[in-house]
């Protein structure tokens, strides 16, 4: 979907598979998913191993897997750097507002309580986190950047309760939804 001078997807990441053909570890154990800090170890999950969260959710992604080299977009995409979030969400009218215009709308299948005016139709697929717990689902967003902070990385959060995007940085080994904007 075209929001502003930007291209982004219109859905989350589904990958299980860098853009090289190598397979993302999956299915991993609490404690494997855990210790991503100590392997760097890029991973992806369904939200509480449940496939029928797949279609509506995508994958949740640790930031090694959005960090790694082999690439997590198709071709000609990339994962969004903090900056392209932030350009995102004042093109949308900054962050107090944008929130409401980038959830899907009652209206949308899948749906939830935003307007959906940008098209870019997020959904709140929870999170997976640092010990490998699932939260949030049918609550809350996570999307991760392409940039890290110290021994974080930022990322961006749509909340059901309110038209805002919180912009905030986080543990590299939790799994965050992924977007893809196009190069």
């Amino acid at each position: 979907v075209q929001i502003g001078e930007q291209c982004w997807l219109a859905e989350n990441l589904r990958n299980e598979y860098y853009a090289n053909g190598d397979a993302i570890p999956g299915e991993l154990s609490n404690s494997e998913w855990s210790d991503a800090d100590d392997t760097n170890l890029g991973a992806q999950a369904v939200y509480n191993n449940d496939v029928s969260n797949h279609d509506d959710y995508g994958r949740l992604y640790n930031w090694y897997a959005v960090d790694d080299a082999r690439g997590l977009c198709p071709s000609d995409w990339h994962v969004p750097t903090d900056g392209e979030y932030t350009t995102l969400t004042d093109g949308l009218g900054g962050l107090s507002v944008a929130g409401g215009k980038m959830k899907s709308s009652p209206e949308d299948s899948p749906s939830w309580n935003g307007t959906n005016t940008s098209g870019f139709s997020g959904l709140a697929g929870g999170t997976r986190d640092y010990y490998g717990g699932f939260y949030d689902e049918g609550n809350y967003g996570y999307f991760w950047s392409a940039s890290a902070d110290g021994t974080n990385a930022w990322y961006r959060r749509l909340s059901g309760g309110n038209s805002a995007v919180s912009r905030g940085n986080y543990i590299r080994r939790s799994g965050f939804s992924v977007r893809c904007v196009r190069d």
